[in-house]
This record gives structure tokens, sequence and C-alpha cells, in this order.
């Protein structure tokens, strides 16, 4: 297990846990990074990631990236 940021670019990975306080997680559930959800690496720009999550793409910060486990 690691942090989605370690992830590279254009590999589809498994979420296996979403960590953080309850906030952050329910703010990062409600993007669709839940566990057993499907997420490719598009880009880092900035230190920002973005990726395909239940076919949306989304940006998210560094910091909240590293809470995503895939």
């Amino acid at each position: 297990m690691m942090p989605l940021t370690f992830a590279d670019i254009g590999e589809k990975m498994l979420i296996k846990k979403v960590g953080g306080d309850p906030d952050t997680r329910k703010f990062l559930e409600g993007l669709g990074f839940v566990a057993g959800a499907d997420v490719t690496v598009i880009n880092r720009i900035g230190g920002n990631v973005i990726v395909n999550v239940k076919e949306s793409r989304v940006a998210v910060s560094k910091e909240m990236a590293n809470r995503i486990m895939v």
C-alpha cells in the first residue's frame, strides 16, 4: 500500500483506504475516492495530482493525495 502521490502516471490503481480526519474523508468520498474504486493518475501539475476516478477527472492537492492509499 502506498499514497496516491507515488502512483505512476497512466497506471490504473485500486483505492485501498482513505485516511485523514472525518471531514477530509467525507470530502474525498464525495469526489469518488472510496475503497474499492479504480483511480488513474493523469498528470501532476505544481504538486497537484490530476486523476480519473468514477469516470470523472478530478484534481486534488498533494496533501489530499497523500491520504488516499492505493
